[in-house]
């Protein structure tokens, strides 16, 4: 065999190695995107599921009386920051308010997930709250009373918290699930998030956070 010939046969078997590479990776990425949410399953009654074009799950969950809606939300395009994995919880049950008041840490006017911007307007926000909050409102004269949801704020001491959606057709929640590793983005714009489930025990607090938001509301109607 000439030595041209030995290289075409290594460059040949290099392409395929790669093709197959590409592929296996594919492979697993689609497989992880889709049981994002398998570990949560045995938390609730019963659960309905489809995967988005996004390749994430979303899955309505069912425990006792209540139906959360969650999604799993990729964000790859925020300027100038790390791609990353969004998780909404949402309590889809209508709620005794005439408003809709909304709650976001470190707002960008970017969020994808979110109608934040939209809201025309703005109220000023407690010293409670991290620096940097933003609140934001359709009616700021109707908002249920801030000292009354005062202690369910404190969700907000936890960075990853993103959003407190409180509104007259249920309740939301946003946590940041997961971001790019900022070595292998840098240097190999590796773009991928949600390899690892969301775990159950990150999850619940929210599930409680968001029943107990609820409690207090209708209680004070």
């Amino acid at each position: 065999m000439t030595p041209l010939s030995l290289f075409v046969a290594a460059l040949g078997a290099t392409a395929f190695w790669l093709a197959w590479a590409t592929w296996q990776a594919a492979k697993a990425r689609k497989a992880a995107r889709a049981g994002y949410f398998d570990a949560l399953a045995p938390a609730f009654d019963h659960i309905a599921r489809r995967v988005e074009p996004t390749g994430f799950p979303r899955m309505t969950a069912h425990l006792g009386s209540d139906a959360f809606d969650l999604q799993a939300i990729p964000d790859s395009l925020t300027f100038r920051k790390l791609p990353a994995l969004w998780v909404m919880v949402t309590l889809p049950t209508p709620l005794p308010v005439q408003a809709t008041l909304d709650i976001m840490a470190r707002p960008t006017g970017n969020e994808p997930f979110s109608h934040f911007a939209r809201l025309p307007q703005a109220l000023p926000c407690p010293a409670t709250l991290p620096e940097g909050t933003g609140i934001r409102s359709d009616n700021a004269a109707a908002v249920p009373d801030l000292d009354l949801i005062a202690p369910h704020l404190r969700l907000f001491a936890d960075p990853k918290v993103k959003e407190l959606v409180i509104s007259p057709k249920g309740l939301r929640l946003v946590i940041l699930a997961d971001e790019a590793e900022r070595g292998r983005y840098l240097i190999f714009r590796d773009l991928e998030v949600g390899k690892t489930p969301l775990p159950k025990d990150r999850l619940l607090p929210l599930l409680d956070a968001l029943r107990a938001i609820h409690q207090t509301l209708t209680e004070a109607k």
